[in-house]
């Protein structure tokens, strides 16, 4: 059911996504192609604001606080996984596998952990902890002004 709350978190959510993302790409390889990287993760700090943040709104500040950590971490977990199986298909289109889709599959972990590497810049992890802090507290106040 829709909620005040659940409709701050997801904008929330969505911000620090695109923020992230921004942070994010200074640290990329050069000439490498970003696309909609920044309106790709927008979209899932919305989505992942709405479903996991918003659910868990109204219990509390210091729960806020660790959901709002605990979505943070959800965007980091869903797109290292989702442009780690991306990467996975176009090199598979591009026959680097050599039709060994056991070895294709178990080179998205360690495509996702090449990709976390990048991640762990301090910029990017400041976005996610702040954000992810400020969206959960967010997230509470709103729901505790609609009771």
């Amino acid at each position: 059911m829709p909620t005040t709350a659940k409709l701050v978190s997801a904008v929330a959510f969505a911000l620090v996504a695109l923020l992230a993302a921004v942070a994010y790409i200074p640290h990329l390889p050069e000439n490498t192609s970003v696309g909609y990287f920044r309106e790709i993760m927008a979209a899932l700090g919305l989505l992942l604001g709405w479903q996991s943040m918003g659910r868990n709104a109204g219990r509390g500040w210091g729960e806020a606080a660790g959901q709002g950590l605990k979505t943070s971490a959800l965007i980091v977990f869903w797109a290292l996984l989702s442009f780690a199986s991306y990467t996975m298909i176009l090199r598979s289109t591009k026959q680097i596998y050599r039709a060994d889709p056991v070895k294709a599959l178990l080179d998205v972990p360690r495509i996702m952990l090449d990709y976390g590497r990048l991640a762990v810049a301090q910029d990017v992890l400041a976005v996610l902890i702040l954000g992810g802090l400020l969206g959960g507290l967010l997230a509470e106040f709103t729901a505790r002004r609609r009771k």
